[in-house]
């Protein structure tokens, strides 16, 4: 995965540590296990573990002694949870999403249904309440979260056959995470949360009529091209989404404030670098998807109508069943109604 130069990241470091050399240097070395969630194969996210592992240890002047492992090495990624939860397991690199069982709330810090692009998501998570209300949900099982990468629109979908109504909704097996999942749902799609490396062989089989993943790089890099030729944009399910560094709290608590402060500033650098990369990877990916026979597609307005109304209901009923998903939800469009002033006028539409 490429990297800013060696000038670039050096000047973002200076300003952002807040910690001197010399109390990294007193620190007792601390020892971490991360577990990848993503595929190796996955442009851009699989390899984004390993660049964030050498990155803290880099920043934490090697303080810090980190040791990733690919999806299902320790365990499978879907036990993550109960095993940060318990502290057998250090960190974990994924997104919220699989967490959903816990908790719907969990769901509102990775991808939201016709959600805010990159910037504004990033700017509620850092600075309009965000961070706060994922610490007040993780903290109660034991985990410490961190943003810690960022993609831009998805896809919005890939498809064995058009999509031409929201008729054609009605008994598709699909896989999609979340809360876009609760949309189709609503529109009668048997919606899969499945992992990114079952994606394909569940297309082959028959197992899947469609499926939504990423964007067209990551997407291209798991192959889906060979079983499914119709790509629908835009992603109404994920305009951006947010990967999260996950850390058993124990674990967390047993560094130093300038142990913590490099386990930060490492996100932020894998923030950048995966927006930047992400952004820059995907016309050459869509070009190579055409030139393999892929047809790129936009949802008609009658299916994206369809889908937001279905979203509106999703997002209530949501609310009164989860006290956690209502007071997120509270923070979150509190934000994006402050925020719209800047965000309807601030930028060329």
């Amino acid at each position: 995965m490429s990297r800013f130069s060696n000038v670039a990241t050096s000047a973002l470091v200076a300003g952002s540590l807040t910690v001197s050399g010399a109390a990294l240097a007193q620190d007792e070395t601390v020892s971490l296990q991360l577990a990848n969630a993503y595929p190796t194969a996955a442009n851009l996210v699989g390899p984004a573990a390993d660049s964030l592992a050498a990155d803290i240890e880099r920043l934490s002047g090697g303080t810090i002694e980190v040791e990733t492992f690919a999806p299902g090495a320790l365990l499978p990624p879907a036990e993550y949870f109960d095993a940060l939860s318990s502290g057998a397991l250090d960190a974990a690199f994924i997104d919220t999403l699989p967490w959903t069982g816990k908790d719907i709330a969990f769901a509102m810090f990775t991808n939201v249904p016709f959600g805010p692009g990159a910037p504004e998501f990033l700017a509620w998570m850092r600075h309009g309440g965000g961070q706060e209300q994922a610490q007040n949900l993780f903290h109660a099982y034991g985990i410490e979260p961190i943003a810690c990468g960022l993609i831009a629109p998805e896809g919005g979908g890939w498809y064995k056959e058009p999509i031409e109504s929201v008729e054609d909704f009605d008994g598709l097996k699909f896989r999609v995470g979340g809360l876009g999942g609760n949309v189709l749902q609503r529109l009668g799609v048997a919606a899969q949360n499945l992992g990114g490396g079952e994606v394909l062989q569940a297309l082959q089989l028959g197992m899947l009529d469609g499926a939504e993943y990423s964007m067209p790089s990551i997407d291209k890099s798991l192959g889906f091209q060979s079983v499914a030729k119709y790509y629908y944009f835009p992603a109404w399910q994920s305009q951006s989404t947010i990967v999260t560094l996950q850390l058993s709290k124990p674990k967390w608590d047993s560094m130093s404030e300038a142990q913590q402060n490099a386990v930060r500033d490492a996100c932020e650098l894998n923030i950048i670098s995966m927006l930047a990369e992400g952004e820059f990877e995907q016309a050459k990916a869509m070009q190579e998807l055409q030139e393999a026979g892929v047809e790129f597609l936009d949802y008609p307005q009658e299916v994206l109508d369809a889908l937001r109304e279905s979203w509106e209901i999703v997002a209530q009923e949501q609310a009164e069943r989860s006290p956690k998903f209502a007071e997120v939800w509270e923070s979150y469009s509190a934000f994006r109604e402050e925020y719209s002033a800047w965000g309807e006028r601030g930028y060329l539409k």
